[in-house]
């Protein structure tokens, strides 16, 4: 049963618990997971009843506490000074040292960040002391909410609580600036002008139509390329047999005999554990493998239903061919 929460600190002690929780923020309302907990992550995923691996925004409550998981160059700072808190959303290149679940970033080394000027979420975020991810809180396909009873009509009985902040100001999502590569990239538009932010830092682009993107691989964004994460060694989908030079990633309670390295996504069969686990599992193979010196990777079937949907969705893009 979803519950209509007016205490911040309940709110923040069921974010800290691994629950989920609707927030109000100057844009829209957010449904809000610990950043760091992967089951968490996963959860918001089912809960919006949209499989699909998508980057999530990470809302912090400070930039000092954001530029602790992500690397800012100048124009990040000056950005963050500018219009933080506020609806602007960075992408930024995530830390060696950065502590959000991967599943977070849909697996990529960046990471979408901002933080929000509504007071409560502040409040929230201070008291949860942890990045908090959150897309829009409602259910895949539906309008996005700006008052707490909208995303209790949208989510109810789906999420522990929502904190109920009145009415959003602003009522459109943040807006969204790529800022890992040379030149300033805006992915979506939103709360800030982009006038604004050339005011500030010069020229912003528009991203490639997504052929383009494909074909140049120029572009890091969430969603825009076929390969979201590619580990260097192969990927192949699908297996029934383990050879002894193959890397395996495996499903269930009965993982393919003889791999020279094994990671089960979930010995339970639990697709929601399997999300959590899919992007560490990816890389730690990846960089098993290449130290055993094999020659790929293995992926036993994981059923379609569900998380499913995104797990698949996400192998097969690691699995897809890519230019040299």
């Amino acid at each position: 049963m979803t519950r209509l929460l007016a205490d911040v600190a309940e709110a923040a002690a069921l974010l800290r618990d691994g629950a989920l929780v609707g927030f109000p923020t100057e844009t829209v309302y957010g449904l809000g997971a610990d950043a760091r907990n992967g089951a968490a992550v996963a959860a918001v995923f089912t809960a919006k009843g949209r499989p699909h691996f998508n980057p999530l925004i990470c809302h912090f409550a400070s930039a000092g506490a954001a530029f602790e998981e992500v690397v800012a160059d100048a124009r990040a700072v000056a950005l963050a000074a500018r219009f933080w808190p506020g609806p602007l959303t960075l992408v930024l290149p995530r830390r060696v040292t950065c502590r959000v679940d991967l599943l977070a970033g849909a697996g990529l080394d960046t990471l979408a960040v901002r933080v929000p000027a509504h007071p409560v979420a502040l409040d929230l975020l201070r008291q949860v002391d942890r990045p908090v991810a959150a897309p829009s809180a409602n259910r895949s396909g539906q309008v996005s909410p700006t008052t707490a009873a909208h995303v209790m009509a949208g989510l109810g009985g789906r999420i522990a609580g929502v904190l109920d902040g009145g009415d959003c100001a602003v009522g459109v999502e943040s807006t969204v600036l790529d800022l890992t590569g040379s030149g300033a990239v805006l992915l979506r538009p939103g709360g800030v002008p982009a006038a604004a932010i050339e005011a500030v830092i010069g020229r912003v682009g528009r991203p490639l139509p997504l052929s383009a993107a494909a074909a140049t691989r120029s572009l890091r964004s969430p969603g825009m390329l076929l390969s979201h994460y590619a580990p260097d060694l192969p990927l192949r989908l699908e297996a029934e047999e383990v050879a002894a030079d193959e890397a395996l990633l495996a499903f269930g309670p009965a993982p393919l005999p003889g791999a020279g390295a094994l990671w089960n996504l979930s010995p339970g069969g639990d697709l929601a554990v399997a999300a959590a686990r899919l992007f560490s599992g990816l890389r730690w193979l990846d960089a098993e493998g290449r130290r055993l010196g094999l020659r790929g990777i293995a992926a036993m079937p994981v059923p379609g239903d569900g998380l499913g949907e995104a797990i698949n969705d996400r192998l097969a893009r690691a699995a897809a061919p890519r230019e040299s």
